[in-house]
């Protein structure tokens, strides 16, 4: 199988240290300031029940509630999606995680990974899964896959598609290029408006934290 070099960076770590609120908002380009009205008292309500503080993507977003309204729904239907292993779709999002070094992605996508029972050591790996021997084979390519299509211009080959097609199936291969394509998405967002680790993780550390 024909393998393509990709960049890596030695500093990114998953998950990704938590930044203080203060230093938050003044690296952020957006105010992160709290919305209010109907809809932010949905959201405030909904993101700290769920996650115990507002996310900061979804403070940034609130300054143009198009943009939220339809994210929400967007994210509320890729919850649905159940043709790729959830651990293996994990996998994906922390390669273009860590390709883009998005420090709140890396940080949320753990927490993300740990409250859904998923194997936190092999996501914690993805920054060195060429040297790291936690992964199987299956695993190895859909890291690689992600990574290669998230650089620019993309680094898809044929027989990396190929060889996904015998391990996923078409459709499983085609939600998991959908969701590094999404991945792409959210971790180009967030990175380009200035947006750090909250420390959602750090809860992971909190025994039997669900």
């Amino acid at each position: 199988m024909t393998t393509t070099p990709i960049r890596q960076s030695a500093a990114v770590l998953v998950p990704a240290p938590p930044v203080s609120s203060t230093a938050r908002s003044t690296r952020a380009r957006v105010p992160l300031s709290e919305p209010t009205g109907l809809v932010g008292r949905a959201l405030n309500f909904y993101a700290k029940r769920k996650y115990g503080q507002v996310l900061d993507n979804l403070l940034a977003m609130a300054h143009n509630r198009r943009v939220l309204l339809t994210d929400a729904r967007f994210e509320l239907s890729l919850a649905r999606w159940n043709k790729l292993d959830p651990q293996l779709k994990a996998l994906g999002v922390m390669a273009v995680s860590t390709q883009i070094e998005c420090s709140w992605c890396l940080d949320f996508g753990y927490f993300e990974a740990h409250s859904n029972g998923l194997d936190t050591e092999k996501v914690a790996a993805v920054p060195n899964w060429r040297t790291s021997d936690v992964f199987t084979e299956t695993e190895r390519r859909v890291i690689e896959y992600s990574q290669a299509m998230t650089a620019t211009p993309p680094e898809v080959t044929d027989e990396m598609t190929e060889a996904l097609r015998h391990d996923l199936g078409d459709d499983g291969l085609v939600e998991l290029t959908m969701m590094v394509g999404v991945e792409n998405l959210r971790s180009r967002f967030n990175s380009a408006l200035g947006l750090a680790s909250q420390g959602f993780s750090e809860t992971c550390r909190v025994p039997n934290h669900q």
